[in-house]
C-alpha cells in the first residue's frame, strides 16, 4: 500500500496538471460513472492529502475521496489523454495533462461534513503543516500496545506505512516491541522529527531513502539495493542480511499481521 509521501506527491501532481481549470471527467470502467458525470466540466479547485487519503475538490464544494488501498494506481501525463486501456475508474483530462485512476479501494463523492468526519478520525500527518504531534504523543504515551503497532494505526499517526515504521524505529534505536508508554518524551520527539524529515524527502525524491550519508552504497563500497520499492534502507525487507551499522543480522517477524523488520543489536530491548 502506498505510504503518505506518495499521496502528497499525487495531490501536487493533480494540482499541477489539472488544478484551477475545467476538467473532462469520465469513468471508462463504469463504476464511477455517476460521479464522473457530476464533475465533468467543473473546475478542480483544490487537492489535499491527509495520511493515505487523497481529496480532489471541484466547483460547488464537490469532493472526490480517493484511497488507493493495496492495488490502486494513478498514471499521469501531459498532452492529450491516451486511448482507454485497462480498467480506469476515473479519468480526468484538461489543457495541462491527464490522470487515470485504476483499482482504488475507494473512489467516492463525499460532502464537506463527511470529509471532516473522516479526517477527524485520522491522527496527525507528519507531512501536513497543521499536524499536531501532541495528539500522537497522548495516544502513544498512554498505550501498552507496542510502538511498532501504534505507528501503523492511522488514528494515531496518519500516513506512516511499513517502510517508514521500520526505518524510523531503526534510526532512533527503538525496539519495535517496546510499549508505547515506555517511550520517553525526548525519544518520541526525535522519532516524530525523523518521520517528518524522511517523509518530506520521500515527497521530493519520489522514493523512500533512509540511510545516512555514511551508509550509502558509495560510502560503504557496497552494491545498491535492488527492490521493487526502490531506495536505500537499513532494515526493511533486508531479513537475514547484515546490518549496515553493526554487521549483525537483520531480523523479521509477523506482528499484528504485518511484516516487522529490525536489528536486535541496534534496537536493543
Amino acid at each position: 500500500m502506498p505510504e503518505g509521501h506518495t499521496i502528497h506527491r499525487l495531490a501536487a501532481d493533480y494540482a499541477e496538471r489539472l488544478g484551477g481549470r475545467p476538467v473532462r471527467a469520465d469513468s471508462p470502467q463504469g463504476k464511477f460513472a455517476d460521479g464522473a458525470a457530476l464533475i465533468d466540466g467543473q473546475v478542480l479547485t483544490g487537492t489535499e492529502a491527509h495520511g493515505k487519503h487523497l481529496f480532489l475538490r471541484f466547483t460547488g464544494d464537490v469532493c472526490v475521496h480517493i484511497h488507493l488501498g493495496l492495488y490502486g494506481t494513478v498514471a499521469l501525463g501531459t498532452g492529450p489523454a491516451p486511448a482507454v486501456a485497462g480498467q480506469i475508474r476515473l479519468r480526468l483530462a484538461g489543457d495541462g495533462g491527464w490522470a487515470e485512476l485504476r483499482g482504488p479501494h475507494t473512489c467516492a463523492l463525499i460532502t464537506p461534513g463527511e470529509k471532516a468526519a473522516l479526517t477527524g478520525r485520522l491522527g496527525p500527518d507528519p507531512l501536513r503543516a497543521d499536524a499536531d504531534p501532541e495528539r500522537a504523543w497522548r495516544r502513544i504515551s498512554a498505550s501498552a500496545t507496542t510502538v511498532a503497532v501504534l505507528l501503523l494505526d492511522q488514528a494515531v499517526v496518519a500516513g506512516v506505512g511499513n517502510v517508514y515504521r521500520a526505518e524510523a524505529l531503526f534510526r532512533q534505536g527503538i525496539d519495535p516491541y517496546r510499549p508505547g508508554r515506555g517511550l520517553t518524551r525526548p525519544e518520541f520527539d526525535a522519532l516524530w522529527a525523523d518521520l517528518v524529515a524522511l517523509m518530506r524527502e520521500g515527497v521530493r525524491a519520489g522514493r523512500i531513502d533512509t540511510v545516512r550519508p555514511e551508509h550509502t552504497p558509495e560510502a560503504m563500497n557496497r552494491p545498491p539495493r535492488v527492490d521493487d520499492h526502490g531506495g536505500e534502507v537499513y532494515v526493511y525487507r533486508r531479513a537475514g542480511a547484515p546490518c549496515h551499522v553493526c554487521g549483525g543480522e537483520v531480523r523479521t517477524a509477523i506482528l499484528a499481521a504485518r511484516n516487522l523488520f529490525w536489528c536486535p543489536e541496534c534496537q536493543p530491548r
